[in-house]
């Protein structure tokens, strides 16, 4: 079974900085798509921004231009960058990872946008 730590989040002033991380260990090899979600205080989790193991991405509309995905597939990674915070980037973070032996999710980070 896969497992996913994330790490990485922390409090950060409107228009900063920050990357979140997210490690996977156990059987990774057979991961082909990883991606980030967020979920805010009573809100629907939603996708921010997706990789494949090709390096294929996607980004939602809300962070398209702000955020970029990038993957380490040697350290089976993915790492979340996010530069022009907004306080409605404020969330948990979730890494999931899709793999041929089911779909994973980790813990989560929280990241607060607030000055």
């Amino acid at each position: 079974q896969v497992q996913l730590v994330e790490s990485g989040g922390g409090l950060v002033q409107p228009g900063g900085s920050l990357r979140v991380s997210c490690a996977a260990s156990g059987p990774s090899f057979n991961i082909y798509a990883m991606t980030w979600y967020r979920q805010a205080p009573g809100k629907q989790r939603e996708l921010v921004a997706a990789i494949t193991s090709g390096g294929s991405t996607n980004y939602a509309v809300s962070v398209k231009g702000r955020f970029t995905i990038s993957r380490d597939n040697a350290k089976n990674a993915v790492y979340l960058q996010m530069n022009s915070l907004k306080p409605e980037d404020t969330a948990v973070y979730y890494c999931r990872a899709d793999a041929l032996s089911g779909t994973y999710w980790g813990q989560g980070t929280q990241v607060i946008v607030s000055s």
